[in-house]
């Protein structure tokens, strides 16, 4: 199967869409993307995801390339059952090993299921993984800032301590994201300065970025920002 799978996805290869997307990620092995564009996955997926053998490949890991693990998050993203989709999610985290997979991996049925996704999320928040837990601070500000916001969610974010790049930014993505949501629940974290200086002045930025931040609130915050220490 898994050389079924492969030989289909060269047929689908886009060598100029891979090259773009290797400037993109890059942190994959040389010649692990075949260039797949992401509808056409998505759309592999959604047929992969039906197939009562389709296990056998959800089970080898790793993948031999970035192609294989987007459409291994595209069929995890279809699972109707929480259970299912959350054994297959659990099994599959540690292996992701790029910004792309992790953050187009949003499975459906979390929508229905919030409350049962937290304590995972508490998990995988203090993951030794990288992309763990960049994928946590994800499902936090995908599924946690609107109407299911409680502050005990900033401050889980804001409690990690990273030296990896990929971590850093998601954190900063999620302040900017809750600064444009719930202004007045995330401004005392950014006034008191409880995010790593290099994260923080990144949430400023991409909260200056935002079109849901008033011209007055991005005034504000550019004199939140802070001096950060070279070397």
């Amino acid at each position: 199967m898994i050389e079924e799978i492969q030989k289909e996805l060269f047929a689908l290869q886009d060598t100029a869409y891979r090259d773009f997307q290797e400037k993109l990620i890059p942190n994959l092995a040389e010649g692990s993307m075949i260039g797949v564009r992401t509808p056409k996955l998505r759309k592999m997926a959604r047929q992969m995801a039906k197939r009562e053998d389709i296990s056998v490949f959800l089970k080898t890991l790793p993948h031999t390339y970035f192609d294989e693990n987007q459409l291994h998050a595209f069929v995890i993203s279809e699972r109707k059952d929480f259970a299912q989709c959350m054994a297959e999610l659990t099994a599959f985290l540690p292996f992701i090993d790029n910004w792309a997979t992790c953050d187009q991996l949003s499975p459906k049925v979390f929508k229905k299921h919030r409350p049962e996704l937290l304590p995972y999320i508490r998990e995988w928040i203090i993951s030794d993984q990288t992309y763990t837990v960049r994928f946590a601070i994800g499902m936090l500000m995908e599924h946690f800032l609107d109407a299911d916001f409680d502050t005990a969610y900033l401050e889980m974010v804001s409690a990690v301590r990273s030296e990896e790049y990929y971590i850093n930014m998601m954190s900063a993505w999620y302040f900017a994201t809750a600064l444009a949501k719930q202004y007045e629940a995330a401004l005392p974290y950014i006034e008191e300065v409880r995010l790593a200086p290099w994260t923080h002045n990144k949430a400023i930025q991409k909260a200056i970025e935002s079109n849901r931040i008033t011209a007055e609130q991005k005034a504000y915050l550019r004199g939140l920002k802070v001096a950060v220490k070279k070397g």
